[in-house]
């Protein structure tokens, strides 16, 4: 470990062991470095480190802070990497298989907890898919809004944090783009009509079923999609 690697190890471990717990305050720079036996210059790094991390709030003016240390915030750059991932059909490939190994049983989850507003929720904005049909912008938003929805309902914030960074809207665009332009938009909006009505009847198994069809059929999708542009690409016409 380098030194800068020490000292951000110290100071993550005074987090877990509650002497610094989540919205506390540092001590000022000289005085955490006195602490933690180590140089002005290291406990600065360290601490710019695990900002970035979003384990650490500095506040201008203020001083510096822990934050709330929720998956919400600490999963937060996974999102961007995903987003830096879209050029790389590889990794899309990849995450679509991550979804399709979380999804299903997270949907399986949110029918056993599910309540009556957050199914009316689910309800709001499988509607507006439908009326969004050939507007693959409106389509893109609520798609993630009722994924979101089915995913909130299981109250587990590190696996909708998990599930919202993997199903990021640049990848949910392009899918709905060339499912709008392949006509295959009908079948899809059928299969999220599947999961809503399996949900509402509190099923578990035949809910996991629906998300996993329609994980499955998009996964399926993306990759004759991804073959497509790869073949167009070297100058190869690939029917599908």
């Amino acid at each position: 470990m380098s030194l800068t690697d020490k000292a951000i190890e110290q100071i993550r471990e005074l987090i877990r062991t509650g002497a610094l717990p989540p919205g506390s305050k540092l001590p000022p720079e000289p005085d955490l470095a006195a602490q933690l036996g180590l140089s002005r210059n290291l406990a600065r790094e360290a601490v710019k480190a695990l900002a970035v991390a979003r384990v650490l709030e500095v506040r201008r003016g203020d001083g510096t802070y822990v934050t709330s240390l929720q998956p919400s915030v600490l999963l937060e750059g996974l999102g961007g990497a995903v987003e830096l991932m879209q050029g790389d059909s590889g990794a899309l490939q990849d995450l679509m298989e991550a979804r399709r190994l979380l999804e299903p049983v997270a949907t399986a989850l949110a029918a056993t907890r599910i309540s009556d507003e957050q199914l009316t929720e689910v309800k709001k904005h499988l509607d507006a898919m439908r009326e969004a049909r050939d507007d693959v912008e409106r389509l893109n938003v609520h798609d993630a809004a009722f994924h979101h929805a089915v995913v909130s309902a299981t109250g587990n914030e590190t696996l909708l944090t998990l599930l919202e960074a993997i199903s990021g809207r640049t990848l949910r665009a392009r899918i709905w783009r060339g499912l709008v332009d392949t006509r295959a938009a009908d079948r899809t909006l059928a299969e999220h009509e599947a999961i809503f009505d399996a949900l509402s009847t509190r099923d578990a198994a035949l809910s996991q079923a629906a998300a996993l069809l329609h994980v499955s059929n998009t996964e399926r999708w993306l990759r004759a999609y991804l073959g497509s542009d790869e073949a167009l690409l070297s100058g190869t016409t690939l029917r599908k």
